[in-house]
């Protein structure tokens, strides 16, 4: 048997199981499931040192493959890291759960109850790369959601992916749950993913966490949902009616932050009339961080070692100490520049104009707006899910930071009692 109907095979065997732990699921109780989510944590913990062994074989391959400083930091596991890891799942249990949570009950003429009852989405499929971690945390995310998962790492984190499944598997099994609720893909090979995002019959959705390739991939191929963002061209406009102070830190925060994340500014836009009153203080500070200017000839004329922006920095994610700077004429022509280049993630205005603040609020189509407050803020965590799965920037069917509630999904219940219609 060659090794292309092996992995189909195996796919489809994951597949089955999952979509019959997934009913299990369905039904499982609160108290259940947080009680596997507190087995896990405990195991995570308690394992420790074989993490930390198996992780090293990762980075060692790592290092043998010329995986960079950076990857190589995202890849590693310390106690540290192992903690937070523990401590995330406990969070998570902390959180309410929305499953069986029935909304907007009403009586019709007829005499019947209609409402709308939450239920858990079914089975995910989550494709991921380089930090482990996620194994936890989408695992934990989904079981206590209802929902059974498929997790796919990347081969760099192949060892420590397993050796935390291990937990994950421990934690079910204490809590009297099947340990195909969440199944950690065993094999590296490509065709893994090729055939989990076309598993429709099996899976319900698809969720990538990863590089613009791997999502590119997985949106052009899947035929199952795909909840996605490709990449975060995220903007921070500065109104003629900001207050300058709050604007400099605003737009200093959402560039310098953390450069390699998906809600930091890559484009800043400043109204022509006051772009003189900031932009020379911002390109102080920006500097002094070691922040490469680009901007548009209204910016270089003000911003000396500005270079100049070419039409592709404009829909660049740089996702490091690089930012373009244009200047607008106003409102309406930061709004047409977020509509042409944004990729809908985050964008957010600086004004104490609340005629202004609003027209931005209604016409910016990205899954967050924002008023006086740095890009940064587009997490899940900060928002108050507790955690999330990923940033969708699609509309249907949850946008923004995906927490547990996103999920799941919402099905009509009717309550009557003998009625028929007439």
């Amino acid at each position: 048997m060659d090794a292309k109907v092996n992995i189909q095979t195996y796919m489809q065997q994951l597949g089955e199981q999952a979509r019959a732990a997934s009913r299990q699921l369905a039904g499982t109780k609160s108290g259940t499931k947080n009680k596997a989510l507190l087995a896990i944590a405990d195991a995570i913990e308690s394992q420790q040192s074989s993490l930390i062994e198996e992780n090293a074989k990762d980075l060692d391959a790592g290092k043998a493959n010329g995986l960079d400083a950076a990857l190589l930091d995202r890849l590693a596991l310390n106690p540290e890291r192992i903690a937070a890891m523990a401590e995330g799942i406990r969070q998570i249990v902390a959180l309410a759960d929305p499953v069986g949570e029935i909304t907007d009950l009403s009586y019709r003429e007829s005499g019947i109850q209609v409402g709308k009852m939450r239920v858990p989405l079914g089975v995910i499929g989550i494709i991921y790369e380089s930090r482990p971690n996620v194994t936890a945390d989408a695992a934990a995310l989904c079981l206590k959601s209802g929902n059974a998962a498929i997790l796919r790492g990347g081969s760099e984190a192949a060892h420590s992916n397993q050796a935390i499944a291990k937990c994950i598997q421990s934690g079910l099994k204490q809590a009297g749950l099947p340990v195909e609720c969440v199944q950690v893909i065993e094999t590296t090979d490509r065709e893994a993913v090729g055939k989990l995002i076309t598993m429709p019959k099996y899976v319900d959705v698809i969720v990538p966490r990863g590089g613009k390739g791997l999502i590119e991939r997985v949106s052009s191929e899947a035929t199952v949902p795909v909840i996605k963002h490709l990449h975060g061209v995220c903007h921070v406009y500065i109104d003629q009616q900001a207050d300058v102070e709050k604007a400099i830190a605003i737009a200093f925060n959402s560039k310098t932050q953390r450069y390699g994340t998906c809600n930091t500014m890559e484009t800043l836009l400043v109204n022509k009339e006051i772009a003189d009153s900031v932009l020379p203080k911002l390109a102080k500070l920006y500097s002094d961080e070691g922040v490469e200017l680009r901007g548009c000839e209204k910016t270089q004329a003000i911003i000396s070692n500005a270079i100049a922006a070419t039409s592709e920095d404009w829909d660049e994610e740089y996702l490091a100490p690089i930012l373009s700077i244009r200047i607008v004429d106003d409102v309406a022509d930061a709004i047409e520049h977020c509509h042409l280049h944004s990729s809908g993630h985050t964008e957010s205005i600086v004004t104490e104009d609340l005629t202004i603040a609003r027209r931005f609020l209604a016409e910016v189509d990205s899954s967050s707006v924002m008023v006086n407050a740095s890009t940064r803020f587009a997490d899940g965590f900060e928002y108050g899910l507790g955690a999330e799965i990923g940033i969708s920037t699609d509309k249907i069917h949850v946008r923004g930071p995906v927490g547990i509630e996103g999920l799941t999904s919402q099905k009509y219940i009717v309550l009557g009692d003998g009625h028929i219609r007439t």
